[in-house]
This record gives C-alpha cells, sequence and structure tokens, in this order.
C-alpha cells in the first residue's frame, strides 16, 4: 500500500470510524410479497411459477381438501421453491357478496349454519397445524355495531371457542377487514381475548363495503397487522347501495399504498403483503408489475 495514502486512511480512520468510511450494505426488508394459490393440481408447476414470477411467500386458498397427499405436496414444493406460505384462506358455507343477503349467510355472525361452520374451520386450523402453516384467515361476516346484541354475544362465545381450539394448536386466526369498522373489529379481537386473532388488512376491502378509508384502519389498527392483501377498488356506487364498490387495478383505485406501506413500515411490520385480484382480466404480466410496483414502495426510505 503507497505510503501517503496509509496514512489518509488512518487519519480518516481516526477522525469518523470505520463504519462512516465503509460502504453501508443495503438492508433487505423482511416484507414479503406473495399472492393466493390454490393447492389443487400440479403444486410444484404452481410453486414454480410463483418463483419465476419473484415471489416469495403465498397464501394458500381451497375449501376442503385438508388431506396428507397436500400437505406433503405444500413441503415439497415450498422447501423446492423457497416459498413461505403465510395463511391458510377459508370461508365455509353459502356466502353473497352483497349488501342485503351478506349480512345473513357470511362467517359465523349470522346463527344460521354456525355450528357446521365450526366444524369446517377446525378441519381448516387441523390442517394448519400439521402442514406447519402459522395462521388461518376468513370473512367472519358482518360484525355488528352494537355490542349488546345476542348476535354479536353469541358470535364472540362462538370465536373465542375456535380461537382457543386454535391456539392450542398453535395456529393464529386472522380476521380479513371489509365488512365491519376497525372499531368493532378491535372490539371484537379484545372481547375474544385469547392472544392469538390478528388481523389480514385487505385494503380494497374496507373501500369496497364503504367502511373505512384503509390508511386511517392502519393507522387505527395496525399494530395488529399480520398479513396484507394487496388490492385496489372504489367505494359502493351512490347509484347502487345493494352492491359493492368496484375493485379496480393497482394503483387505479383510491387505495394509497405509498402512505399505507410507509405506515406499515413505521409500525414494525415485518408480514406478507399478498396481491389478490379477483378480476377476469389477471395475468402474468399484470402480477409482475404490481410486485415491483409494491417493491419499489418497500424499498423506498
Amino acid at each position: 500500500m503507497n505510503r501517503n495514502y496509509f496514512t489518509l486512511l488512518m487519519v480518516m480512520v481516526m477522525a469518523f470510524g470505520t463504519q462512516e468510511i465503509c460502504v453501508a450494505k443495503k438492508k433487505t426488508s423482511p416484507i414479503t410479497i406473495g399472492c393466493i394459490v390454490g393447492a389443487g393440481g400440479d403444486v410444484d408447476a404452481t410453486f414454480r411459477n410463483l418463483q419465476e414470477m419473484g415471489f416469495t411467500s403465498c397464501q394458500i386458498g381451497f375449501p376442503s381438501n385438508y388431506t396428507q397427499e397436500t400437505i406433503d405436496k405444500l413441503n415439497a414444493a415450498r422447501e423446492k421453491y423457497g416459498i413461505k406460505i403465510t395463511t391458510v384462506i377459508t370461508i365455509p358455507g353459502r356466502c353473497v357478496w352483497n349488501f342485503t343477503e351478506g349480512p345473513s349467510t357470511i362467517g359465523l355472525v349470522p346463527f344460521e349454519g354456525r355450528e357446521q361452520k365450526l366444524v369446517e374451520y377446525r378441519k381448516c386450523i387441523d390442517f394448519c397445524q400439521k402442514a406447519k402453516i402459522p395462521a388461518m384467515h376468513s370473512h367472519f361476516g358482518f360484525i355488528p355495531e352494537d355490542p349488546a346484541t345476542e348476535q354479536y354475544k353469541t358470535f364472540i362465545v362462538a370465536m373465542k371457542e375456535l380461537a382457543t381450539y386454535a391456539k392450542n394448536r398453535g395456529v393464529d386466526i386472522y380476521f380479513e377487514t371489509g365488512q365491519e369498522t376497525p372499531t368493532a373489529l378491535l372490539r371484537t379481537i379484545k372481547d375474544i381475548g385469547t392472544g392469538n386473532c390478528f388481523i389480514n388488512c385487505d385494503t380494497a376491502n374496507l373501500l369496497l363495503y364503504g367502511k373505512a378509508n384503509p390508511t386511517d384502519a392502519i393507522r387505527q389498527f395496525g399494530h395488529l397487522v399480520r398479513d396484507m392483501h394487496a388490492k385496489d377498488g372504489t367505494y359502493p356506487s351512490a347509484d347502487d347501495p345493494y352492491h359493492l364498490g368496484q375493485e379496480k387495478p393497482i394503483p387505479e383505485g383510491d387505495v394509497d399504498f405509498p402512505a399505507i406501506i410507509k405506515l406499515l413500515k413505521q409500525q414494525g411490520y415485518t408480514g406478507a403483503i399478498t396481491i389478490e385480484y379477483e378480476m377476469s382480466d389477471r395475468t402474468t404480466d399484470y402480477m409482475v408489475k404490481t410486485r415491483k410496483y409494491l417493491q419499489k414502495l418497500i424499498d423506498k426510505n
């Protein structure tokens, strides 16, 4: 080493310390980006496709094929392609996605069909335990704003039983947002009180159901968010208050993704951002383009 250069280097070390003169390596965010996939068909091909599109996590969505064969296929595929499975989605029973029949059909809030749905939820929890998937999540219904109603009280009893069943098996339960206000959801989780109930925040659903601005919702319940559906959309139409708002491609709707991801990062979020796109024009190009868009927001200081 040149003598003059060595002398200069030593002066810099003494003046600034070694860390200031070294090029710092860029920190890798713990936040993963994924999408929703099924567990039927060619599981290996499904996970290979995820890897090729650049995804590092996924949610599994399927109704009832909770078999050891499915577990073996999932374990082999996620190990082979390095894909993290964050949750299993299940929504048992008849569901009508509107404001007129939705409250009486979706989740455990309706009295009718509640016991049979609990049976199906327990099957999914057992599957999560065996497959070592950390959480099950679902739409549990239009949670009543009035905690004094019999419907709310019995719903809490049912959810407490289900959450206890899951806790005893090392499984968390995530409420997917949308059909209730953020305040009602926070109250529900507190009233269940088992410590293993958290939130899968669907950013668009909060708008589609007309319940909240998702940015404000994150400010309110962000500490409980463990997974997030990256989905865009608008509020219900003023001309049609019987149906949900309209889903849009990201970022063409009213969801403020830059603000939401910034808030999550400020709150120390380390979960997944899972792209959900239910429109008929879903393509590989859209999924890859959206992943890159979200990754830029995650990487931004």
